[in-house]
């Protein structure tokens, strides 16, 4: 089975991501390979030549050019160039396309099935958070929150997980924390009060809530500072803003991880911590003493 000749214009990168889930099964061990290192690895697919590509895949490079053919391509350089242009222009995520992905990688052998997919990819997403640049940019982003006379953490739909989860365990150590909501659709009333003294945390990856995107620009307009985490320098999310982390989000899952999100939460937590002097270690022993006082914790019956 083979396709139609494919280009530059008529396919993208999720239409090659759909037709390896297609061939999956189908291909030999080397061709599975070389498959698997363009589902995992598509910035370098895009960035690296076919030589250094093929050999971080371990196959050859006739292999690679083997799969791009199979998969309609006249070329490899065709192949790639689609990559090239994905660099530069974000496609949208599909889920539905990911999820069928996700049940082709669980038909595979063990040694490429679902589980170690998993694994691959978020110890990936974690070797990549941990860096000089993202410790530098933590001790900024700290100082910021530990100076704000208000922190606020702000993201919808998957994100508001994310935006939780920050705002309920940094409301332990410093009071002046809290969520936004929008309780209601009462959303605007929640912006409105943020003033210029103030920090908001930003949460969201693609595809992007809109009330996020809206919520900043308004932010802005306001003279708030904006932490953003998202998932790309190229995100709406990023763009003039104090301090924007990237994290990564690949997984096989059909719906971004956010492991790496909640990681990089926790330590610009505990790096405001470090900051925040023997006040903020007592705000965190009240708070335990308090729930534990009034049955908060599960305490076994002697």
């Amino acid at each position: 089975m083979s396709l139609l000749p494919l280009t530059l214009e008529n396919t993208d990168v999720e239409l090659i991501n759909k037709n390896i889930s297609d061939f999956y099964l189908t291909l030999t061990p080397q061709l599975r390979k070389a498959a698997d290192f363009v589902l995992e690895n598509p910035v370098d697919i895009a960035l690296l030549p076919i030589r250094k590509s093929s050999d971080a895949a371990g196959v050859t490079p006739s292999t690679l050019t083997r799969l791009a053919k199979k998969l309609g391509f006249e070329r490899y350089n065709h192949f790639k160039d689609v990559f090239k242009k994905a660099v530069h222009t974000k496609a949208p995520v599909n889920y539905g396309n990911r999820a069928q992905l996700l049940q082709t990688l669980s038909g595979a052998s063990p040694s490429n099935g679902l589980l170690h997919n998993f694994a691959q990819s978020s110890f990936k997403d974690l070797e990549n958070l941990f860096n000089n640049e993202t410790l530098k940019k933590l001790q900024s982003a700290a100082q910021l929150i530990v100076k704000a006379k208000k922190v606020y953490a702000l993201g919808f739909l998957d994100a508001f997980a994310c935006a939780h989860h920050f705002a309920y365990v940094g409301h332990i150590a410093f009071p002046n924390f809290s969520l936004i909501r929008s309780n209601e659709g009462n959303l605007l009333s929640e912006l409105v009060k943020i003033t210029p003294n103030d920090v908001v945390v930003v949460f969201g990856s693609d595809p992007y809530a809109i009330d996020t995107i809206n919520s900043i620009e308004l932010l802005k307009t306001q003279g708030a500072q904006i932490i953003s985490i998202t998932d790309d320098l190229r995100s709406p999310l990023a763009a003039n803003v104090n301090e924007v982390f990237v994290v990564e989000t690949d997984t096989p899952h059909f719906f971004p991880s956010i492991s790496s999100t909640i990681v990089l939460a926790e330590a610009l937590l505990s790096e405001c911590v470090t900051m925040g002097g023997q006040e903020v270690l007592q705000n965190i022993s009240r708070y335990q003493e308090t729930l534990r006082h009034f049955g908060g914790y599960y305490a076994p019956k002697n």
